[in-house]
């Protein structure tokens, strides 16, 4: 062979195996929007001078790939993730379930397939938990029972998970065939990528290597499962392990790994018996309201048991003051003195904001958000105020974009 057929060779090698999207990140016009929608302010200012520079944007650890990018691509995807890096996250999330034969998979829930997936349009459908069950109607055709199905990754098995193709989270509730079921995607969000060619289905260790080919570091949530376990023998400290496991086998560093779970069990699991990787567990917060949230005294105690990363919800960590300006909540301060490191989701989850109940998410500083802009005041609270390490979104991109500006991780 010629020394140029062999340097082609090398060339063409490298670029099949080696790692991907060694480019910078493509911010796409998003970012720019949100900065132009910004009332007059000094954020405002440094931002745009920011945007009018010709720098190249690089994918940032502040920003996380929630499901990947599921604003606008099919949760958990191969899409989705190659969308999320491209647009700047610089970690990215594997939800973990597993199958019937006990395989590791990313799906946000075990019990969303019905919702997530095609699986209710194919021959799979008969081995779901719950079949489609059309909506009734009274004779007047108001909805008396909505649409329902359940279907789990515990009711196949992985080959017969990967016959499936993933589609946008949703479902319509007035369906009466199961093409209407299927649908139902939000408005702010779309089908245009959601096609019959696309919404590749991951198994957890598929995501590994995917994530360590585009050069990024992981955050793996251990799902907590519907079904009783143990599970055939599989019980819940198998499965915590199972997960880690998967990470030793590829040779992922732990300092490259955040594994996350709400069920505090798994967390000081980690700790416990994978200290190395335990090290970043984050131990996600399930509050609905401000009144759920953990006390100081707890928080303390987190620290105590081995904890260094708390996550909770975003509303969870800011508040108003008396001039209306969105500010450091008191769960925030306590989570900082008790020495924990903060994480939160997730941005671009919400809709269109401004419209007078932005939900959950903002339900502490919803007088606060009276345009869509604002979401970057958000953010530059939660980053220079707060302090958090990590924001989940739906479109990294515009965490990515103010990470690149201030010039954080």
């Amino acid at each position: 062979m010629s020394l140029l057929r062999q340097t082609f060779s090398g060339l063409l090698l490298a670029a099949l195996t080696g790692p991907l999207l060694a480019a910078p990140a493509q911010l796409g016009p998003r970012p720019f929007f949100l900065v132009d929608d910004m009332a007059p302010s000094l954020l405002r200012q440094e931002l745009r001078a920011c945007a009018r520079q010709t720098q190249q944007y690089t994918r940032r650890d502040l920003a996380i790939g929630h499901r990947g990018a599921p604003l606008q691509f099919p949760e958990h995807t191969r899409e989705s993730y190659l969308a999320a890096a491209r647009s700047g996250a610089g970690i990215l999330e594997c939800d973990v379930a597993f199958t019937k034969d006990k395989e590791l998979v990313c799906r946000h829930a075990q019990n969303d397939l019905h919702t997530t997936t095609n699986i209710l349009a194919t021959p799979l459908a008969a081995k779901c938990t719950t079949p489609f069950e059309p909506a009734t109607f009274d004779a007047t055709g108001k909805l008396l029972t909505p649409a329902r199905a359940e279907c789990r990754t515990s009711d196949i098995t992985l080959a017969e998970f990967r016959t499936l193709r993933g589609k946008m989270d949703a479902s319509n509730p007035a369906a009466r065939t199961v093409a209407e079921y299927l649908g139902g995607t939000p408005s702010f969000r779309t089908d245009l990528y959601a096609g019959p060619s696309s919404g590749t289905l991951m198994t957890h260790a598929e995501s590994i290597a995917l994530f360590k080919r585009l050069g990024v570091k992981m955050t793996p949530e251990l799902k907590y499962p519907v079904v009783a376990m143990p599970f055939d023998g599989f019980t819940q400290e198998a499965y915590a392990q199972k997960l880690i496991d998967e990470y030793r086998a590829a040779g992922v560093p732990p300092s490259d790994v955040f594994p996350q779970s709400f069920h505090q069990p798994d967390v000081l699991h980690w700790i416990q018996h994978n200290p190395a990787y335990g090290q970043q567990a984050v131990f996600l917060d399930d509050a609905n309201t401000v009144a759920d949230l953990p006390t100081r005294e707890q928080l303390k105690a987190y620290k105590r048991a081995g904890i260094h990363i708390w996550a909770p919800p975003t509303f969870a960590l800011l508040t108003t003051n008396a001039q209306g300006r969105i500010v450091p909540s008191q769960a925030a301060k306590d989570a900082r003195a008790a020495g924990l490191k903060l994480i939160t989701w997730t941005l671009e989850r919400s809709g269109v904001l401004a419209d007078g109940n932005n939900g959950f998410y903002f339900q502490t500083i919803d007088s606060a958000i009276t345009r869509e802009g604002d979401v970057m005041n958000v953010i530059d609270v939660l980053a220079r105020e707060v302090g958090v390490i990590g924001i989940f979104s739906d479109w990294p991109a515009t965490v990515s974009f103010y990470a690149n500006c201030k010039g954080l991780p």
